[in-house]
């Protein structure tokens, strides 16, 4: 089971060395910001290495808004952060669900096949789970179901971020059964710790065994899952090493 960590985008296989990593994920553009990523001079480096990377969209990113002035342009910086990520031989691309601005979540629903019917999906793209928000699309697991009634037949996958579905009241015991039920299984773990209670709907991540996640139910996730895993924990190559070295321990 391939573990690695979300790094800086500068020199990315120098980030995984540092930190003993099987992968990385990282950002292409800046995640605050609608601009197209640009070229990248390392592409053919990134190819050519036995390292897959996962790239994460912008945080901006919300297909399911009303707002034209928001939905339009993620629909574009998704077309073009998955024309970047299949440039660096990327190995998927993850976007947050989104939320609706109308109390409506079958709205929003609506509005991902729309943005998807205009997408080419170069590579795959993985939509993550979200902590809060009262008109979170994907803050209910459950509804990961309704989504993927919508646009299941696009090939997209699934990104369980762990604080995302503890901070939520999700019961992680039972996260992986429920999603591979829905959707055909996990394609991405984001394994991180959470510095809030469950139910907290606090977007707050921390080393593993930092938190309030037990150790060992982030493990049986992971195991359950089967799935590459990135921690999008705080620190660097020391602390974010540590979090892919205990995550190892638990599996062995």
């Amino acid at each position: 089971m391939k573990i690695g960590a979300h790094v800086s985008s500068g020199k990315p296989l120098e980030e995984a060395a540092s930190r003993k990593a099987d992968l990385v994920q990282v950002f292409l553009s800046n995640p605050k910001s609608w601009k197209k990523p640009l070229p990248r001079e390392d592409a053919e480096e990134l190819i050519a290495a036995d390292m897959p990377i996962y790239v994460h969209a912008p945080y901006l990113v919300n297909v399911g808004s009303s707002n034209n002035r928001v939905r339009i342009p993620s629909r574009k910086i998704i077309a073009d952060t998955l024309e970047a990520a299949a440039v660096v031989g990327a190995a998927g691309v993850i976007v947050h669900g989104g939320h609706v601005d109308d109390d409506d979540i079958a709205v929003g629903i609506t509005r991902w096949r729309k943005a998807l019917e205009s997408v080419n999906l170069a590579v795959p793209l993985l939509i993550e789970n979200t902590a809060g928000g009262d008109n979170a699309i994907l803050r209910d697991l459950d509804n990961y179901g309704r989504l993927w009634e919508e646009i299941g037949e696009y090939g997209v996958g699934v990104c369980l971020d762990t604080c995302h579905a503890w901070a939520a009241g999700e019961d992680l015991s039972t996260v992986v059964d429920r999603l591979e039920s829905m959707t055909g299984g996990v394609d991405l773990v984001h394994c991180n710790d959470s510095r809030d209670p469950p139910g907290s709907n606090r977007d707050r991540h921390t080393n593993v065994g930092a938190g309030e996640i037990p150790v060992g139910l982030l493990v049986d996730v992971v195991r359950s899952a089967g799935a590459p895993v990135v921690v999008e924990t705080p620190g660097g190559a020391v602390e974010q090493g540590a979090d892919i070295a205990l995550l190892r321990s638990g599996l062995v």
